[in-house]
């Protein structure tokens, strides 16, 4: 088994795939300065608290053990805030992401996972979309993504130094055994939205109703956060086994639109979702479903739970815990 370390893993994301590597046998240390993950995310006495620009403290870590790989997860992800302050995402996800990449060239350490995204397609001219598509981001979230694959690919073809950038679409959903799941602070993803509008009885907003689909909402590929915990364990046998890298996408193959998500919603709690209709979001593509074909041939990799009643269930089992019933309180 591989000694990692995990960038970002107190987040959704990286903590699911944490709690998945060490249950394979993996040894696993997490770092996250806990801007938007949680402590409590993280098995005790694994989590080391510091940004990747504290290059020193950085440097320090990746020489206290011999580190076979990363994987990094670390990043702002919010889109419509990308677009509000663009300069502070380049900064914290490219710029955090450099500094990375620098100290481990110092330190020897060549395989790196990343947490890519749809994003970096920006609006595309058919799905699903393959990873031959053209790249052309339009927000700064998908552009700072795609500034870092470009800096791995160079790394790939200067040095030993190879990697598997996943471009994954709409992370869902939870696994119970774990007890963590989407905590988001402020909450933008679609499904735990629908949840505090059932909870609270305040509308949940859907933004444009007048997109090229057929119901007039956005369409996304909503992959369960397991079965993107499996791909990043995947990835990582693969490098480990000396397989060569690239970028993959990393999705299901089917889309749903918000609507259909909020009818999913109201089937598998059984109780209403308000909602209300809102100006389009600046930054949204009408539509994102993943070609992931490759990433299964490639890597042996196939997502599990792709339905979308199931995958909503397993975020209602989370929620509900954490809040109790609608109209409850937090446990």
């Amino acid at each position: 088994m591989a000694r990692i370390l995990i960038t970002g893993g107190a987040g959704y994301i990286g903590a699911h795939t944490t709690h998945f590597l060490l249950r394979l046998g993996h040894d696993v240390e997490v770092l996250d300065d806990l801007s938007k993950g949680y402590a409590h995310n993280v098995p005790a006495g694994r989590l080391h608290q510091f940004r990747l620009q504290d290059q020193d403290r950085l440097a320090q870590l990746l020489a206290s053990k011999p580190f076979d790989a990363v994987i990094h997860f670390a990043a702002f992800i919010a889109v419509g805030e990308s677009v509000r302050e663009p300069a502070r995402y380049l900064a914290n996800n490219t710029g955090g992401s450099l500094a990375l990449l620098e100290c481990l060239q110092q330190a020897g350490v060549h395989r790196l996972v990343f947490s890519s995204t749809a994003a970096v397609y920006g609006d595309p001219a058919s799905v699903p979309i393959p990873e031959s598509a053209t790249l052309a981001p339009v927000n700064p979230y998908g552009e700072s993504k795609l500034m870092v694959e470009t800096a791995l690919d160079w790394l790939a073809r200067c040095t030993p130094f190879r990697f598997v950038a996943l471009r994954y679409f709409n992370a869902c959903g939870a696994i119970a055994e774990y007890g963590i799941g989407e905590e988001h602070e402020p909450e933008t993803h679609l499904i735990p939205l629908v949840f505090r509008a059932i909870r609270t009885g305040e509308p949940i907003t859907v933004f444009g109703n007048d997109y090229d689909t057929p119901d007039g909402t956005c369409i996304r590929d909503y992959i369960h956060v397991g079965d993107l915990a499996s791909a990043h364990a995947s990835a990582l046998d693969h490098l480990l086994a000396g397989g060569h890298g690239g970028s993959f996408n990393a999705g299901t193959g089917q889309g749903f639109s918000v609507l259909e998500v909020i009818r999913a919603a109201e089937r598998v709690t059984g109780r209403p979702v308000p909602f209300q209709f809102g100006p389009r979001r600046e930054g949204d593509p009408p539509a994102l479903v993943a070609d992931s074909s490759r990433l299964q041939r490639t890597l042996d990799w196939r997502p599990r739970i792709t339905a979308l009643d199931d995958i909503i269930a397993s975020a209602w089992a989370f929620d509900h815990h954490r809040f109790g019933p609608p109209g409850g309180r937090p446990v």
